[in-house]
């Protein structure tokens, strides 16, 4: 029986407008290839970094965020390689003096130690169209700032590994260090892992780069489990490999033989100067902490577990509902309730995101409201939800459509009365003792009313009409 050993490096954009060592825009994301490159992005002779102090603030708040040490000497090296994404023919990075080290995240009750967290630039993207001869390269992404943080090899499932991540992308967006969004390439992930045996030494490690989905790194895991298993199991040697995940195939492939640090040739960085982070800089930071996901679902737990831990680990919809509970009192259980069901399956049903849709906070609070109120009913809230979700407010279109619940009770009466003559027979049930014929009954006057009545009204008029005890 072989145990995994694995370990992840995640790769997070950081949220600022300009390119980590230039002037250049981060707003490239699904513009025209090559359009948002500059002279030193291009690597061009005698172009000179110049450090942006927004990437070093928010790489300070995601290492405090991980309890790493932080204060201290920090400085850029030069990593040298020669890769046809990377024109500079280096990246720089950060080699012996990260900006973060020594952190630790809770994951279901293990502790996973952070190794490191450092600021680099990233490369540009290569894509290979298929059964083309050739490859295209885009330099939009390059520059772009970035956190690599290491793990220490605390990991022993493909299913751990996706809820650390999935727990990384909720710290970083609820901070607003990153939208750390994997579909626009803002979160990556490379992973590392060995098999030993119970009480042996770790195997040889097999890394696998560039995941853009946490299904792919659940995937990738599981299948280089499986290979390295086989292998091992008839007899042969795992080589220290770097792969690729072919997502179509559900397969790694090799890609090259992993290099060591020698290869890079590391030295520091002549134009840019170390970097002190001070005690004053760092107190400066963690005074515009927000909230972190733990301390959101320690908030959220009255309204049940299972909601506490989706509201947490997603700041959108964190944020969403608290600003639907600002303003007039509104039940939160029930806004949150809302929230993740009814509007979470509308978006699902188009492929769409929360944050992405007209739908206003203060108009789904509103919708819960008038339900409470009994302005309206749940089916008549759910009729209107289509409308709120374009971004109306729910009192209009309950104005506009004459929506609102019927409060005549002589009118419920009428209707009543004509149900109660157009089925005699079900009378007769009811009051020969049979009382949940009456339901047989209460649907038709509910439908007389075009459903625009209370329904517990309706049924306390009707019992009575019946003779029967509510």
């Amino acid at each position: 029986m072989y145990q995994p050993v694995i370990g992840l490096e995640v790769h997070l954009h950081l949220r600022t407008r300009t390119k980590i060592f230039s002037a250049c825009s981060t707003e490239y994301f699904g513009k025209e290839p090559n359009s948002y490159i500059d002279p030193f992005t291009l690597g061009l002779p005698g172009t000179l970094p110049t450090l942006n102090r927004e990437a070093v603030r928010l790489a300070i708040m995601f290492g405090l965020a991980l309890e790493c040490d932080v204060a201290g000497f920090t400085q850029f090296h030069r990593k040298n390689y020669f890769y046809p994404d990377a024109p500079k023919n280096f990246q720089l990075s950060q080699y012996d003096r990260p900006i973060a080290r020594n952190g630790r995240l809770e994951l279901g009750g293990q502790t996973i130690r952070i190794a490191r967290a450092h600021l680099e630039d990233d490369a540009g993207k290569l894509m290979h169209p298929t059964y083309a001869p050739y490859s295209l390269l885009d330099l939009n992404r390059a520059g772009m700032p970035l956190i690599e943080m290491v793990t220490e090899a605390d990991l022993s499932t493909p299913e751990q590994a996706r809820d650390f991540l999935v727990q990384i992308r909720a710290i970083a967006q609820s901070l607003g260090v990153s939208e750390a969004n994997p579909e626009e390439g803002q979160m990556r992930c490379d992973v590392n892992v060995s098999l030993h045996r119970p009480g042996e030494p770790w195997g040889t490690k097999v890394e696998v780069k560039n995941l853009n989905s946490f299904r792919s790194v659940q995937r990738s895991l599981e299948y280089e489990i499986a290979r390295q298993t086989r292998l091992l199991a008839a007899g042969g040697a795992v080589s220290q490999d770097t792969m690729g995940w072919d997502d179509g195939g559900q397969k790694t492939f090799v890609m090259r033989t992993k290099e060591g640090e020698a290869d890079y040739r590391y030295f520091p960085e002549p134009d840019l100067p170390p970097l002190n982070i001070t005690p004053e800089m760092i107190a400066a930071v963690r005074e515009t902490m927000p909230e972190l996901p733990a301390q959101k679902r320690e908030r959220y737990l009255a309204l049940g577990i299972r909601e506490a831990e989706a509201l947490s680990l997603d700041a959108g919809l964190s944020r969403f509902l608290d600003r639907g509970l600002e303003g007039a009192p509104v039940d939160a259980q029930k806004l949150s309730n809302w929230l993740l069901t009814e509007v979470a399956g509308y978006l699902a049903a188009r492929e769409q995101k929360l944050e992405a849709s007209p739908l206003e906070p203060a108009h789904l609070a509103n919708l819960v409201r008038l339900i409470d109120a009994g302005t309206i009913s749940g089916k008549m809230a759910k009729d209107l939800l289509p409308g709120v979700m374009d971004g109306h407010d729910p009192a209009v279109l309950v104005r506009e459509r004459g929506l609102a619940v019927l409060s005549d009770t002589g009118a419920i009466e009428a209707a009543i009365d004509a149900a109660l003559l157009a089925d005699p027979a079900t009378v007769q049930k009811v009051r020969g003792g049979n009382a949940k014929a009456s339901n047989a009954l209460f649907g038709p006057v509910m439908k007389a009313l075009g459903g625009q009545a209370r329904p517990d009204v309706v049924r306390e008029l009707l019992n009575k009409k019946l003779g029967v005890r509510s």
